[in-house]
């Protein structure tokens, strides 16, 4: 696995990356945001992965991730924030990041989320290599995770980021059944909930606006319990 990380505090970039040597990961340091950006657009079949600071010199990290996924909406990403910056992990959260780690972090926080989010490409790649079927089919909705097809009122949706799909594949495998965000950290996110919800939040939010292109919405909130897919009637 070779990963790009834009980061402009060399002595963290040192230390992160004595641990990615230990995990046999290959890595490519920058330390400027519009070279970070151009570094990945020169090779962007290079990189499995990329560690993203949010205040970066020249280009900030919230642009970069902006500008990455216009060209890719695969490449999972991972976001650097300052403490108590809520609102730069919302808005990164909402343009596509896959997830975020706070500073000050433990190198091995990152490590852990990074094996987190690379399981998950993993088992993709295992299961493209099946033959393809509609894993789940509601009412109005067919997924298959051997393609990441989604179809949602006959139309497919192909806007769809790996967790966006996976967030929603989460849900509609139980249709009706509410799940809270502690829950959905955990089946989607891959590791425990430690308080913050703002991570679910803002996914279910973007996924929302990409859903509701197609018809009426499928997810709802169950005010103080969590979220639930429900796609029954809706177009009686």
């Amino acid at each position: 696995m070779h990963i790009l990380m834009i980061e402009d505090n060399e002595s963290v970039c040192e230390m992160i990356e004595m641990f990615f040597i230990k995990e046999n990961w290959e890595n490519t340091f920058v330390h400027n945001g519009k070279k970070g950006l151009e570094t990945y657009l020169n090779a962007p079949d290079t990189f499995d992965l990329v560690v993203l600071d949010i205040m970066l010199p020249e280009m900030d990290g919230i642009t970069i991730c902006r500008e990455i996924r216009k060209h890719s909406t695969t490449v999972p990403i991972i976001m650097l924030t300052a403490k108590d910056t809520e609102s730069d992990e919302v808005i990164g959260l909402e343009i596509g990041a896959d997830d975020y780690v706070t500073k000050p972090f433990s190198p091995l926080t990152l490590v852990a989320r990074i094996k987190s989010i690379m399981r998950r490409v993993n088992d993709r790649s295992t299961l493209e290599e099946q033959e393809p079927q509609y894993e789940i089919e509601t009412e109005h909705l067919k997924m298959d995770r051997t393609t990441r097809e989604v179809i949602l009122y006959q139309e497919p949706l192909t806007n769809l980021t790996p967790k966006e799909f996976d967030l929603l594949y989460t849900l509609a495998n139980s249709p009706r059944r509410v799940f809270s965000r502690e829950q959905l950290l955990q089946l989607v996110w891959d590791y425990e909930y430690f308080g913050d919800e703002r991570t679910v939040d803002a996914h279910i939010k973007k996924l929302r606006q990409k859903l509701s292109a197609t018809g009426p919405q499928v997810i709802e909130t169950v005010w103080g319990v969590g979220y639930k897919f429900d796609d029954t009637g809706k177009l009686d």
